[in-house]
């Protein structure tokens, strides 16, 4: 089996599997690319970590994540400020592992509305405060931070930042190769704007990750875990890709899916299952060269 050049899995669709097996489980599947997330670095150790994914010959499409940095400013922001350098860093080395052509985007969550407050305009405001300060280490470090737009229902407890046009709002002050955005279908297939911001984002240089997996209904109790494969739900996988495609984005595409049946299926079969709703759904719409190429 090999999976199609330009998808990339990230390691969160197969979240119980430790961070040598989800490596192992990508290269037997034919991925070239892989998506990592910090935790399972974080367990493992960075040095550690870094060596074995050197040693997969796969190529980085991001890391994920980091931001959370919505609260007003005191120790707890310090401290997250604090760890955005650090994701940083971690981004850069192991870009630096990866395969040729592997990609120093950091995915920012920007964080919900701090506990007792009503305050959306301040939480944004305190979003482009953090990227200030922040934006100058990325650049040193080579790294992109991509700000992921979420879905308006994440507003409250994850990202007050919910469009693709706040994104590259708050972006806009930045040069395209320090702050980007993260395009993610689950989270902006039902924005009316969505093509138009693809579009400006494009022009702006701005596309730093290409996200995709489905929505359907009805929605779990925890809507976290409401993710399903490329075609399994009711988004035009063709439209957003074909518009993706026309700003001239040739990077990796990433499957990144939180659904407990998928968790708590086998991990080779998520893999094998993942390659062909992409073939399927996604990769008919590609018209750019392969992102390994």
């Amino acid at each position: 089996m090999t999976a199609h050049p330009r998808l990339s899995m990230n390691v969160a669709t197969i979240k119980y599997a430790p961070f040598e097996d989800s490596l192992r489980v990508l290269l037997d599947a034919g991925y070239e690319s892989v998506g990592l997330w910090r935790e399972p670095v974080a367990e493992l150790g960075l040095d550690e970590a870094t060596k074995r994914f050197a040693d997969s010959g796969l190529r980085l499409s991001t890391l994920c994540r980091q931001g959370f940095f919505t609260m007003e400013e005191g120790a707890a922001r310090r401290a997250s400020i604090d760890e955005n350098r650090r994701a940083i860093a971690e981004t850069a080395t192991l870009a630096a592992a990866g395969a040729p052509r592997s990609r120093a985007v950091l995915v920012l969550v920007a964080g919900g509305l701090p506990e007792g407050s009503r305050d959306l305009v301040g939480a944004r405001a305190r979003i482009a405060d953090a990227l200030e300060e922040l934006a100058p280490e990325a650049s040193a470090a080579g790294v992109t931070l991509a700000i992921e737009p979420l879905h308006p229902m994440y507003a409250s407890d994850r990202a007050v930042v919910s469009t693709l046009k706040q994104a590259l709002d708050l972006a806009a002050p930045f040069a395209p190769e320090t702050v980007g955005v993260t395009v993610d279908t689950f989270h902006i297939w039902w924005d009316p704007e969505a093509e138009a911001q693809i579009e400006r984002a494009g022009r702006e240089g701005r596309i730093a990750t290409y996200q995709v997996c489905d929505w359907a209904t009805p929605l779990p109790a925890d809507v976290l875990l409401s993710r399903h494969y490329p075609g399994d739900g009711v988004i035009d996988f063709g439209t957003f890709t074909r518009a993706v495609e026309a700003t001239g984005y040739a990077g990796d595409i990433e499957v990144e899916i939180f659904n407990q049946q998928i968790w708590d299926a086998p991990w080779a079969e998520v893999a094998r299952r993942t390659a062909e709703t992409f073939d399927a759904a996604v990769a008919p719409h590609l018209a750019s060269v392969p992102a390994g190429a």
